[in-house]
């Protein structure tokens, strides 16, 4: 047998051609989002004097609003782990029903401005234990808030949220901390009481 038989030298290449055509093809992985893990939601009552009282996460830090029009009253709850706030505001109207019909209007026309990049938003009203209905709005989309609620009594007292993120991570990478943090809004709504109801 020769050391250089052409037919050994065919069959080598022949097998080396096949095993490479075996190989599986590459194709690139889609992106992927980090996982989030969250907290077991736990929850204090707010120590600071306001006209309102409320349960709030122990994972946020409460801040006092600093904006130039920013009001005595007026405060963020701010979710360090995840650039998060919900901006609160508060207004005592006294009982004067032009004041009291602005709130409402200045409320909706804040959430209505996100109308351009919300493709949805869903109004909707909860009955809190201390008998206050509240307003929430979820809005679906590319939009910097998506959960925004106000609540008053129709006499005196209005209050008013907004969740805002602080980053510009996706809203669908974000989802679980979205779904996550509007569940701590609502049971804000759910335990908030004007604090001379518990005097």
């Amino acid at each position: 047998m020769k050391k250089n038989n052409p037919f050994c030298l065919a069959a080598l290449l022949g097998s080396l051609l096949f095993l490479a055509g075996c190989a599986e093809e590459y194709t690139p992985k889609p992106k992927g989002f980090n996982r989030i893990d969250l907290p077991e939601p736990k929850y204090v009552t707010l120590q600071e004097w306001h006209p309102y009282v409320f349960e709030h996460s122990v994972y946020a830090k409460i801040l006092k609003d600093s904006s130039l029009i920013a009001e005595p009253h007026w405060i963020d709850i701010y979710y360090p782990r995840f650039k998060a706030n919900i901006q609160l505001t508060y207004k005592n109207f006294n009982q004067d029903p032009k004041m009291f019909n602005d709130l409402v209007e200045d409320a909706r026309k804040l959430t209505s401005r996100h109308q351009i990049k919300a493709y949805a938003i869903e109004e909707s009203q909860i009955k809190t234990p201390t008998g206050i209905t509240a307003s929430v709005f979820e809005l679906e989309g590319e939009v910097p808030s998506q959960f925004q609620f106000y609540l008053t009594d129709s006499s005196k007292h209005f209050f008013r949220g907004a969740l805002y993120f602080r980053t510009s991570t996706s809203n669908d990478s974000l989802a679980p901390v979205i779904e996550y943090l509007k569940k701590d809004a609502v049971h804000l709504l759910n335990t908030l009481h004007w604090t001379e109801q518990v005097k």
